[in-house]
């Protein structure tokens, strides 16, 4: 029989015992570790894989509500990392969740849409269906969202709360956010997290503000009706085309001449269609555009004038006039607006990730984003854009260009800083967690 331990050797090996416990586990560190998470997903196997997908998606483009292979590709995936999740939502859908399945509840979100323009860049990738490319970014965004599913479900044990996984169809003009909010997608979330790849941000820089930061949108089209006949007989004829371009030079009156000049606002007339001869008065005149505001007020009163100013411009020229906002198949879009408390959150996980030289503010954008829509059923959220720029590749093309090209390399930024943003949002708020009983009425998830 060995000889017992001498009391000073079991207190030595007692204290070592709990300093061990004592110290958090490699896991636990790296998830409350944004640079660490950034490391993760630039490791060669990780993003191969997440520019694997990316290239999967860009290859197939889909319009909205028409992701159907996309959404069967997000869900395969999910699959494999066995992270479970529900589907459909809004058609194409799909929401995912990691972590205890209790509150809080934080949410990411990833648009899936393509757009209908036909891509110019020769490469192996290039888009395979006439007519559908994925110009804005939308495949990156998916890969970034499934590299963030993979980063939290290898630390899921160390979550505290649920994160909820967004794949959203059809931002591009459907109003897919609407339509995940109509369907039960995100009923109980705390918090929402949203972002964009930025073709003019510089790689490995993150960029936001407080408050408004993409406009509020809505499109109309106006038939303008009038009475054809040979263009060489004006005097028999009660002319569309003037009518027209009248209304046009009136409209661009509503912001130069009734908005204030601090309130920006934007109305566009890009579409004019009439006639089909050059001898020809035609009997009607058909003009579409868009209109921007930063301000509810705002965006209503435009709405309120540009039909006024179509009508009565019109009139003036005796022809009559029927507007349509198109509110069905283009719903307007509110403005993007950051909740303050959570831009503090924002700057300080960023900084954190890729040091505060690298988290820059971004000016407010004309441009929308139905991420607003979310705003209207979370209680807080936030959007905010990821660096892609890198002079060394040469001129980087604008978004909803035919030769809009994406930077793999910003691939890990989205993944990790998504992650990071859920994770400690989660480890933050636990003071705000409902009871347990309630979290067991969060059927949806």
């Amino acid at each position: 029989m060995a000889a017992a331990a001498s009391p000073l050797l079991l207190l030595a090996l007692a204290v070592a015992a709990l300093a061990v416990a004592a110290w958090p586990s490699p896991v636990g560190a790296a998830l409350e570790d944004p640079a660490e998470l950034l490391r993760r997903a630039k490791e060669p196997g990780f993003l191969d894989w997440m520019v694997g997908v990316r290239r999967r998606i860009h290859e197939n483009p889909e319009l909205g509500y028409e992701e159907f292979a996309t959404s069967e590709l997000v869900r395969l995936e999910l699959d494999a990392m066995g992270i479970p999740y529900k589907h459909p939502f809004a058609v194409t859908g799909v929401v995912a969740t990691v972590g205890t399945g209790g509150p809080p509840f934080v949410a990411l979100r990833a648009d899936m849409d393509a757009l209908p323009m036909q891509e110019s860049v020769e490469w192996e990738h290039k888009s395979k269906v006439p007519g559908k490319m994925h110009g804005c970014g939308h495949d990156a965004h998916v890969a970034m969202l499934l590299g963030s599913a993979k980063i939290l479900q290898e630390h899921r044990d160390e979550l505290q709360g649920t994160v909820v996984l967004v794949f959203q169809p059809a931002e591009e003009g459907g109003g897919g956010a609407k339509k995940m909010i109509e369907a039960g997608a995100v009923e109980k979330i705390d918090a929402m997290f949203g972002l964009h790849v930025a073709d003019i941000v510089p790689i490995g820089v993150l960029a936001s503000r407080p408050g408004p930061i993409m406009a509020g949108s809505g499109f109309f089209e106006a038939v303008i009706s009038g009475k054809g006949g040979h263009a060489a007989l004006p005097h028999h004829t009660i002319d569309p085309i003037l009518a027209a371009s009248n209304v046009i030079v009136s409209l661009q009156q509503l912001v130069s001449r009734e908005a204030d000049p601090l309130d920006s606002q934007v109305v566009t007339v890009g579409k004019f269609q009439g006639g089909g001869a050059f001898n020809v008065i035609p009997d009607s005149v058909t003009i579409g555009g868009t209109f921007r505001a930063f301000l509810k007020e705002s965006f209503s009163q435009l709405k309120k004038r540009i039909e006024e100013v179509i009508v009565s411009q019109a009139s003036v020229q005796r022809c009559s006039a029927a507007v349509d906002f198109l509110e069905k198949d283009r719903p307007f879009f509110p403005p993007t607006v950051n909740s303050p408390e959570l831009h503090d959150f924002f700057v300080k996980v960023a900084s954190e990730m890729v040091g505060s030289k690298n988290v820059r503010d971004r000016e407010p954008l004309m441009g929308a984003e139905d991420f607003a829509f979310y705003a209207e059923a979370i209680p807080v959220t936030y959007y905010y854009f990821v660096g892609m720029y890198n002079e060394t590749r040469g001129p980087q093309a604008p978004h909803h260009s035919p030769y809009f090209t994406i930077n793999e390399d910003a691939l890990p930024y989205g993944a990790a800083m998504q992650a990071s943003l859920a994770a400690r949002y989660l480890l933050e708020h636990q003071h705000h967690a409902a009871t347990p009983d309630k979290a067991k009425t969060h059927d949806e998830l």
